[in-house]
């Protein structure tokens, strides 16, 4: 079957040459020819129609047999002329009875082609474009049997909800570009045409229209009828040649699909080489977009083709109604046309900024216009996008620039007059978003020093729309816009912005202020947001407010104090250090205090160094009484510091300890527990290679020394060697709080697994000494735990510390042989213990690698050791 239509449609082609008329001399017979070839036409079009073929392929061939078909019968000459050849009255009847039998034919299988399926009036609009491509074809025929074959379609619609016809919107373009037409017969054709497919769209709508259909069709019949019986008063007031009434009917019953294309249609036609039908269509689509462009989907198409068609030679009249598209489609779809608008590569040409003019013009969408470039200059110049996306844009690549268009885009719509209300308005906004694109834009690698800098101009563009022109003038006097594009000046040149704002009490101060608390609250996206917010922000509230700030700001400078960025972490806390000598007056310093602790546990060495020193300031402002209650907590806080990475740190950590106990002398009670759980770390790192480490542990050991009231620990321990100075402290700490071993012993045992050989040497030492001291209170389970631990170091790579490991293993066997396995007896010899004190001697005769060579230490056992 398939062979025989494709071998039928191939002889399609010949039978149309004989046929063709072209206004030459013809006979009877000719005509007859034209109805045996329709007939026959007829004839395969209906079989195909009834046979299992695939759909498209059934529909594909029938609309090359009826292209055939239209081509022989509407190029046949007018029924004038056919009645022409006959010589008698009698011929000349038989003749046009032929020639409306032909006619007729053709429409009928029309109609039964759209009773089986209504998708089929596809036909119908490919035979507008066949009429409209060769002018020889009378217009007035072949529309008053579409008109009929649309009056046939509306009727059988009625009671049905819906409708396949996808092309009821290119149909509708074909005829309202007729309905214009100098000749009357076709513009009431056409006219009828577009109620009729009107009645047909409606039926989508739920509204059949059928009440009305009877009124406008009154012959009943098939046949086509001279437009002399049609009364132009049957025609519906909406359809009588009026543009703006079609428009807006058409607007108004067509679905936003079928609109779309009506809309692309008439689009198109605007570039077409006939400049009546381009002015018609211009008018068409003018009044159909002031009316209903909302409902139009096509926006980013529609704007592409624009760009290409400006982009070349079009007319003045062409240009200027395209622009006119730009305008009235961004009056209903500002967020597609903006977007499509970003679609085309930096810097924009001169097309691309007049199709920007042409979108500045509709003002009542100004605020949405601008909300759309802020949500735009919300991504990263250069930043790489997911290449998974399913619609790539051209202009994107794998880097976004569609940011640096934003800005550009903004030099073109600030100045603009109907935008200075939406400038107004969006002004916190429109100049955070520069300042975020200024540092952004100043870390790309340009091939030209200003190619991506219209951020900057942007920025100065919006001051002068916003009044601000001094403050234009004072940057460029203190040589702002020349330096900003350097990659090293942006931070400054943002504190630099914000501070010329606020030195010339810039009106919009309370409206920024209240955005930037806004942007602090929800949280900027990136790293360099978050710099530049709290700079803009810190500098404006040292202008305009004195410390200590508000507590709803002094709240967002608290939670930056802990952000992930260091950089916020140490603007926060040196704005804090800044408010020291008003930190009194703060209502939540408690908060504020214990927010800079947890800075403490912060990955960045930096943020914790600014954290140390904005503590140590305010600690030295703070109220006695507040810091009473927080001393415990502070002083706890500095221990984990004292084993820090860092040596900077470190010797910070435990100077600060230091001079927190000297602040809270009068509060020893509070500490004591603090002071002797940070012994072991003060004592360990006396041997640290950090000479400033070294000096801050003997400074702070010997203020621990006086808090636990050791009488006879010296003044100073600036030269004396390490052992002895272990020796002094254990002795001591077994007189006054001899309870506390164990714990030392356990927290000396952890040291043991260092990685520095420093620790690991005096944590060996330090342990000797300790169990020695409280070798009465401890358990021969302690003893071998003790020992397991010192034994692992037997092994360890630094041979000082296995000889240190080797002595202390040779003293550990010796208590333990010592120990009874009664409880009584071991309870006696506790009890002697704590009568009788035995003050231990050194054991170890240790010198410091480093000091192995220097003078020998006095010694300061000679008044503590007894014989």
């Amino acid at each position: 079957m398939l062979s025989k239509i494709h071998k039928l449609i191939n002889n399609l082609q010949n039978t149309q040459s004989i046929v063709k008329w072209q206004h030459l001399e013809y006979t009877a017979s000719s005509l007859l020819d034209i109805f045996t070839t329709i007939f026959n036409h007829q004839a395969l079009i209906l079989s195909v129609n009834s046979s299992y073929v695939d759909p498209l392929l059934q529909f594909e061939t029938q609309l090359k047999i009826i292209e055939s078909s239209f081509k022989i019968v509407f190029a046949m000459p007018t029924l004038k002329e056919v009645k022409e050849i006959g010589n008698t009255e009698t011929e000349e009847q038989d003749l046009e009875e032929l020639y409306h039998t032909i006619l007729n034919i053709y429409e009928d299988t029309l109609l039964i082609l759209v009773s089986k399926d209504l998708y089929k009036l596809q036909i119908l609009k490919e035979m507008a474009v066949w009429m409209n491509q060769d002018k020889s074809y009378l217009q007035q025929r072949v529309l008053a049997i579409i008109c009929r074959v649309l009056n046939f379609a509306s009727k059988k619609m009625k009671g049905f909800g819906s409708v396949d016809a996808p092309c009821l919107g290119e149909l509708a373009a074909e005829l309202a570009l007729l309905c214009s037409h100098n000749d009357v017969s076709i513009t009431q054709q056409a006219s009828f045409g577009i109620y009729h497919l009107l009645c047909i769209a409606s039926c989508n709508n739920g509204n059949t229209a059928g009440s009305r259909v009877t009124k406008c069709d009154k012959s009943g019949n098939h046949n086509w009828l001279p437009t002399s019986v049609l009364d132009i008063d049957y025609l519906p007031d909406i359809l009588r040649g009026d543009k703006t009434k079609i428009a807006r009917s058409i607007g108004q019953t067509l679905t936003p699909t079928l609109l779309t294309d009506f809309v692309w249609i008439l689009f198109m036609r605007l570039i077409a080489p006939d400049p009546v039908m381009a002015k018609e269509a211009a008018s068409l689509l003018r009044l159909t977009l002031e009316s209903h462009a909302k409902k139009v989907t096509m926006v980013s198409k529609i704007v592409h083709t624009i760009y290409q068609q400006l982009s070349g030679n079009s007319s003045h009249i062409m240009r200027h109604t395209m622009l006119r598209v730009i305008t009235l489609l961004t009056r209903t779809s500002p967020k597609k046309v903006i977007f499509q608008l970003m679609d085309y590569p930096v810097p924009a040409d001169n097309t691309l900024i007049l199709m920007w003019h042409a979108a500045g013009n509709e003002s009542s969408v100004a605020p949405y216009v601008l909300k759309t470039i802020l949500l735009i200059l919300k991504g990263k110049p250069g930043e790489i996008q997911d290449i998974s996306l399913e619609r790539r844009r051209s202009s994107l690549d794998s880097n976004n620039m569609m940011p640096v268009a934003a800005s550009q885009a903004l030099c073109t719509l600030l100045p603009v007059g109907s935008y200075k209300k939406a400038v107004a308005q969006f002004f916190p906004q429109l100049l955070m978003a520069l300042m975020f694109q200024l540092c952004f834009s100043s870390n790309i690698q340009l091939d030209s020093d200003d190619h991506f800098f219209y951020a900057r101009d942007a920025l100065r563009v919006l001051l002068n729309c916003s009044g601000l022109q001094q403050v234009d003038l004072s940057l460029k006097r203190k040589n702002f816009w020349k330096q900003v594009s350097q990659v090293l000046f942006h931070l400054h040149g943002i504190y630099l912005v914000a501070k010329t704002l606020a030195e010339h009490n810039f009106p919009q101060f309370p409206e920024t202020l209240c955005y930037l608390y806004k942007l602090s609250v929800e949280g900027p996206r990136r790293t360099e947001e978050g710099v530049i917010t709290i700079i803009f922000l810190t500098e404006l509230l040292n202008r305009f407010f004195r410390d200590p700030f508000p507590e709803e700001f002094l709240v967002l400078f608290r939670n930056w104090v802990n952000d992930s960025n260091p950089a916020v972490s140490k603007l926060s806390l040196q704005k804090i250090a800044s408010m020291a000598p008003v930190i009194n007056q703060i209502e939540s310093v408690c908060s504020l205090v214990l927010s800079i602790l947890d800075a403490f546990f912060s990955k960045d060495n930096t943020v914790v160094i600014r954290a140390l020193f904005t503590l140590r300031r305010l600690l030295n402002k703070l109220d006695k009484v507040i810091y009473s209650s927080l001393c415990t907590r502070i002083a706890t806080s500095y221990c984990p510091l004292m084993d820090h990475n860092d040596a900077g740190i470190r010797s910070m950590a435990i100077r600060h300890f230091g001079e927190l106990l000297e602040d809270m002398s009068q509060y020893t009670w509070m500490l004591n527990a603090v002071v002797l759980e940070s012994l072991v770390p003060l004592i360990l790192f006396l041997e640290d290679i950090e000479t400033r480490v070294v000096m801050a542990c003997k400074h702070t050991l010997t203020i621990c020394a006086f808090q636990l009231k050791w009488s006879k620990f010296p003044r100073s321990i600036e030269h004396y060697r390490f052992e002895l100075v272990v020796l002094n402290v254990c002795n001591n700490i077994f007189i006054s709080h001899g309870s506390y071993i164990t714990d030392l012993l356990s927290d000396s045992l952890g040291f043991l697994r260092s990685s520095r050989a420093y620790l690991r040497r005096a944590a060996v030492i330090l342990i000797g000494y300790l169990a020695i001291s409280g070798r009465h209170l401890l358990l021969r389970d302690d003893i071998e735990v003790i020992m397991k631990a010192v034994e692992r170091v037997l092994v360890d790579e630094d041979p000082l510390v296995r000889d240190l490991a080797k002595i202390s293993c040779e003293l550990f066997k010796e208590i333990a042989r010592k120990m009874t396995s009664s409880v009584i007896k071991q309870s006696l010899r506790r009890l002697f213990n704590f009568i009788y004190i035995k003050k231990v001697k050194p054991l170890y005769n240790y010198y410091t690698p480093s000091s192995f060579n220097e003078v020998k230490e006095t010694c300061i056992i000679d008044d503590n050791v007894e014989e």
